[in-house]
This record gives structure tokens, sequence and C-alpha cells, in this order.
């Protein structure tokens, strides 16, 4: 198949099949940027021609297809050569979270059963650590610089021949779920899903123009959804895009302003960061061009959502899904009748609600959600069969959240089964708490969690970080009690505030509500 050659409507649709639609992109306009990064740019002809060298680099190393890449890299072109390198190539890739230390990195590139490790020099002594723990990782490149016992990565490219590879096969990718304990698991497919109801879903609103739109790359692209949502999505549709290294809340507005965004990514915690931008700051960009803002990982608050909507218009979405499946999805004017969902079901999509007596929750209920797997493509754990047995029920299975159905049959998060707070027998869940502390004027962020009461077992307690301009104590922290004591239930208030410089989050933007809780039972209060 040559794409190059074959610009029709069925030659995108074989390319895609065959892990080559960014070169179809590349002979339909080679100059179109790709990438935009701090790092490097890159158009799709010079992605293209990247990805085929980089295939036929490890391919002169041995990979055949089927063979498992890990990826530690940063943001970076190269992050964006490799994944299509392995869409082509028949490789399964795993990216690898860089915030982990050298021994947990190694344990997923042996578990994964990496032939080639790939790795950025900001991370070397990770890479070099983890390299030691994965004998078969034999084809090892260095990204932007030496590390210790890794070839050279632009040597090894640059030795081979850009043009499109005459034998494509499909690649796959392996994430790895980030777990508060233990360390994480590969969510693995034996053999493709069929097409997600929430893939149709997201093009559907999304809407790209390929040539006119760019995408911004808010978080770190090993973690599932910037890689899914916030690079795949649009760079296999035509649509460049802007990634940034670090994020932060201002940079965020002046990329949008700079380069004209009109779609990307977020987590909730990003919104509220830009949201509490001083007026004059915020007021300084035109973010006019954003046309469809998508958000998930996390709930949201209902005010920052709301205010969200009201500042940039109806474009705001909301998904919830994992690396293991899920599909549901909410559009602005749907949340605005319903504040606080997180949407219904999309068609295709099987859910239920199950209580704590193992029954089908009743409308408005707590209970575990889970969903109904496909037929094909199932996820399992790789090589954690217990794992595996232990998040599925029959043909439902569960990613431990916890939320209820309303009448209408719209969910509603309240957290996960491991956050629950247990007092005097009552579940209580701390996402609502949260949302109502979030309100008051000095609290930056907060996380709710359980702690020690010799009477009732557990007690609530607000770990809050607060806003620029307020200071830590004792009369705050009663006035922050009283005023969450005006807004909730009297089994939901909490009955004591800590403050903390920052709170413990996994790279996604979800604040490690675990961490935050266990330093209150094993002893060691400081956040």
């Amino acid at each position: 198949m040559n794409v190059a050659q074959a610009p029709s409507a069925q030659s995108r649709e074989a390319a895609a099949a065959s892990g080559m639609i960014i070169a179809w992109h590349a002979a339909m306009d080679p100059d179109r940027p790709a990438i935009i990064s701090e790092a490097g740019d890159r158009t799709y002809a010079e992605l293209n021609a990247r990805a085929n060298q980089l295939v036929r680099a490890m391919r002169r190393a041995g990979l055949k297809a089927g063979d498992a890449v890990a990826l530690l890299c940063s943001n970076r072109p190269e992050f964006v050569e490799a994944v299509v390198a392995c869409q082509r190539g028949g490789f399964r890739l795993t990216p690898v979270n860089w915030h982990l230390k050298g021994n947990e990195v190694g344990y997923i590139v042996d578990n994964c059963e990496a032939k080639a490790f790939l790795a950025d020099t900001r991370f070397a002594s990770s890479a070099t650590e983890a390299a030691d723990m994965s004998p078969a990782a034999t084809l090892r490149l260095a990204i932007g610089g030496p590390i210790r016992g890794f070839a050279s990565y632009d040597a090894a490219v640059e030795a081979e021949s850009g043009d499109n590879i005459p034998d494509p096969v499909l690649g796959t990718q392996m994430m790895y779920t980030s777990g508060t304990t233990g360390y994480p698991k590969g969510v693995f497919r034996r053999e493709a899903a069929p097409v997600s109801p929430l893939l149709v879903k997201l093009t559907e609103t999304a809407a790209f123009r390929p040539g006119e739109d760019m995408s911004l790359v808010t978080g770190p692209l090993y973690h599932a959804a910037p890689l899914a949502l916030n690079l795949n999505f649009p760079l296999n549709s035509g649509v460049g895009c802007v990634i940034m290294d670090k994020w932060d809340a201002e940079e965020t507005l002046r990329l949008v302003e700079e380069y004209g965004i009109t779609h990307t990514h977020v987590v909730p915690t990003m919104l509220h960061r830009v949201l509490s931008l001083p007026q004059d700051v915020r007021g300084k960009y035109d973010f006019s061009t954003l046309r469809w803002i998508l958000h998930g990982a996390a709930p949201c608050p209902t005010h920052v959502k709301e205010r969200s909507i009201e500042w940039f218009g109806p474009v705001v979405y909301e998904y919830y899904a994992a690396t293991e499946g899920g599909g549901i999805f909410v559009e602005s004017h749907e949340w605005l009748r319903k504040p606080g969902t997180v949407g219904k079901p999309l068609p295709g999509v099987v859910m239920k609600i199950v209580n704590d007596a193992e029954e089908i929750a009743a409308p408005n209920e707590v209970g575990t959600i889970y969903f109904q797997a496909p037929a094909q493509g199932r996820f399992e754990y790789y090589k954690a069969p217990e794992k595996t047995e232990g998040a599925y029920r029959g043909d439902y299975y569960t990613m431990g959240d916890m939320g209820y159905l309303d009448e209408e049959g719209y969910l509603f998060l309240t957290g996960r089964s491991a956050e629950v707070i247990i007092s005097g027998g009552v579940n209580i869940y701390p996402v609502e708490i949260d949302q109502e502390v979030l309100e008051h004027p000095a609290v930056y962020d907060v996380a709710v969690v359980g702690v020690p009461n010799e009477e009732w077992g557990e007690e609530i307690k607000a770990v809050v970080q607060l806003n620029e301009g307020y200071a830590p104590s004792e009369a705050l922290a009663k006035e922050i009690v009283a005023f969450a004591a005006e807004r909730l239930p009297g089994y939901k208030r909490p009955r004591s505030v800590d403050f903390t410089d920052d709170l413990p989050r996994m790279p996604s933007g979800k604040i490690v509500r675990r961490s935050v809780r266990d330093r209150y039972w094993h002893g060691d209060k400081k956040i």
C-alpha cells in the first residue's frame, strides 16, 4: 500500500488500519505543523520520516511485530516519534511515568517485557537503574543527550531511511495504571476492542478542521488521557499539537492566544487554577479560538465547572472513563441542567451501580460503579490474573469508583471505595465535602479525609492549601469549619482543619487522598 499516492477516503481508512495515518497526512499536506514544543518542532512530513527511521532502527536491532518498547521521556518530539513508530511497526508501546523512582521504572520496563528501552537524558539516573533491572531490553537509546549504557537515539535514527516502510503492521499500547499503593498494573488486551462509543462522541463534538485547528497538550504524555485524547486523537485527525513541557495557568492562556488553540484536554485542577488567576491576568489574553475544552480524570467541583462554562462559554465537555474502559459524557448545556453530573452512559455503554447489599442500587443510592465489558477486546491486568479476577464480576468490571444515578439516569461520582470515611457506621463520601470547603475564599485546594476517633472510628478533617494572601491560623481554621457547617448536614461537617503548603498529586492532577489520610493513621501528620 502506497499511502503517499492514495489520497482517497478509502486509503485514509486503510492507512489508519495499518498504523500509517500520519503518513497519509504527510502526503496530503507535508508542511502542516504536527508538533510544536520547547524541545523542537515537526511538520507532518518530518514526523513521518523520523517514525520510519525509528522503525528501521528497532528492526535492525532485532525487534519484531508484537515486541514491547518502553519509553521514559518528557513531553518532546521524540516521544511522539516513538508513538508513531510503534503504531506502524507493530510494536507494543508502554510509556513510563518519569515521576517514579528508578526501581519502579525498572519494574515496569521488566514487567512489560520490553525489548527496547528509550529514555530521556533528563531521567538518566532512573534510566540506568531501570536498565540494570531489565536485561531483556537489549536496545537502549538515549534521547536528548548521553545516558551511561545507552546508545544515541539521534545517531540510530539518522542512520536509517525516512521513506515509508513497505510493510506496516498496526501496533498497540499498554498503559500502566497509576495506583496509590503497590506497583502499577499494565492494562492489556489480547485483541483490539470495538470502536469506543466515547471516541465516536468525542469525534462528533470536536469537529476537527485539519489545517486550521490546533490542540494544546497540557499534561504528561505518559499518562493515558493526555496521550489518547490530547495527542493521538487530534494528531491522527490532521490537527497539530502544541506540547507543554510543564503546565502553568498563565502560560496556558498565552499559548492559546499565540497559536490560536481550538482544542485542549485538562483536569479539574487546571480549570480551578486558571480561574484563580487575577482578573487582570486573565484579561490580557484572547481565548476566543477555544471551542472544545475536554476534562475528566477526577470529579470537578460544581462551582469550578459552573464558572468555567460562564467564562469560556458552552464549550466545556466532560467524560468519565479510565484506561480499562467506560464511556460517560456530558455537554455544557446538559450539565447546567444537572450540576455536578458527569453525564449519562453513551449508546452502547452498559453500566450499573451495586450497593453494599450486592444489589442494584435504587436511584440516588450510592454504590460501586460497574461497566459491562465488551465481548471482544476485554482488558486484563498484565501477568496479574488475581488482580484481573478482582476487577471483574461476571461480564462487568469496576475501577473501584463510587457514585449514584439519579431518576433520569445521570451519573454523579462520590469518590473511590478506598476513600470512604466511615464515622459511627455511616459512609461519608469526601468529594462532596471538598466541593463545599473549596467555596471559601481562602481555600486554594483541599483534601477531606477520615482521621482516628476513639468514639466514632473516624472523624472528618479538611487538609487545606491556602490562596495567596492568607496565612494559617487557629482563627482561620475555625472560620473554615464554621463555613462548612453552614453548608453541610451535621454528619458531613469537618471537625477540624489542618493547613499544608501543597497536596500530594498524581501527574494526572488527582489528589492522592490515601497519602494524606495515611499520615494521620501512621502518626506522621506532616503533609
